[in-house]
């Protein structure tokens, strides 16, 4: 059996907790950050969790996470 390759694009953007879930960034921090307050630039700081609808296909671009 060969080897599987990882997906580069996505072991960029997804990463395993320490309890197996995989963590994502969250969107709209990029730009346009005047407008958005303290508050909501913090929370969207902060690492969010996979849905399970999600979580198979990125499992199957990361075999060896």
């Amino acid at each position: 059996m060969p080897k599987l390759k990882t997906r580069r694009a996505a072991a960029k953007r997804f990463k395993r907790s320490g309890s197996g879930k995989i963590m994502r960034r969250k969107a709209f921090r990029n730009h346009l950050l005047q407008k958005k307050g303290t508050d909501r630039k913090v929370r969207l700081g902060k690492k969010a969790v996979v849905t399970e609808a999600d979580s198979l296909n990125v499992e199957l671009m990361m075999p060896y996470s």
